[in-house]
């Protein structure tokens, strides 16, 4: 019996590697920079959860647009100073603006006053708003924005990509 020799097959899982390994890192770093944006998303959403907590301490606090700015900043930066970052980002990247809402709150309905005595004589009495079933209820919204460079550009996806996040907290 004649035996047949069988080619040689040794190139063909170095080809084979060749195909696969750029689609592999393809997805590896897309899976980076999902990652990457939640991050950065959560610390902002955070950011802004540290600014109304401040401001729902006391109705001082709720207009302090500095302390309500330098805790989100703080919670932002991972550190106790404006300029120094823990978790490498920068503080200047974050925007912080805050805002304080009055009104009535009856059975889970909030109507909306003015916060300013001057300009409503009635501010903090519901009854004479005619509410006479109501709360006087002061809210604190503090909104953090953002924005995430991704490692390379992707087709359909705009670069820097703004993120925005909005918490808001009942004054007490």
């Amino acid at each position: 019996m004649k035996r047949r020799k069988v080619g040689k097959q040794s190139g063909q899982a170095l080809i084979e590697l060749a195909i696969a390994l750029p689609v592999l890192l393809a997805l590896a770093i897309g899976l980076i920079d999902i990652g990457r944006y939640a991050y950065v998303a959560i610390l902002i959403g955070n950011a802004a959860r540290a600014g109304a907590a401040y401001g729902s301490q006391g109705n001082s606090q709720s207009v302090d647009t500095t302390g309500i700015t330098n805790a989100a900043d703080y919670d932002f930066a991972g550190a106790t100073s404006g300029t120094t970052t823990n978790n490498g980002q920068l503080v200047s990247a974050l925007t912080v603006t805050s805002s304080v809402a009055c009104g009535c709150d009856s059975s889970g309905t909030m109507t909306t006053y003015s916060c300013n005595s001057v300009t409503n004589p009635n501010a903090g009495n519901c009854a004479a708003l005619g509410s006479p079933s109501g709360n006087w209820v002061v809210v604190v919204s503090v909104t953090a924005s953002g924005s995430f460079n991704a490692l390379f550009n992707y087709p359909g996806i705009p670069s820097p990509l703004a993120i925005s996040r909005t918490a808001s907290m009942r004054v007490q």
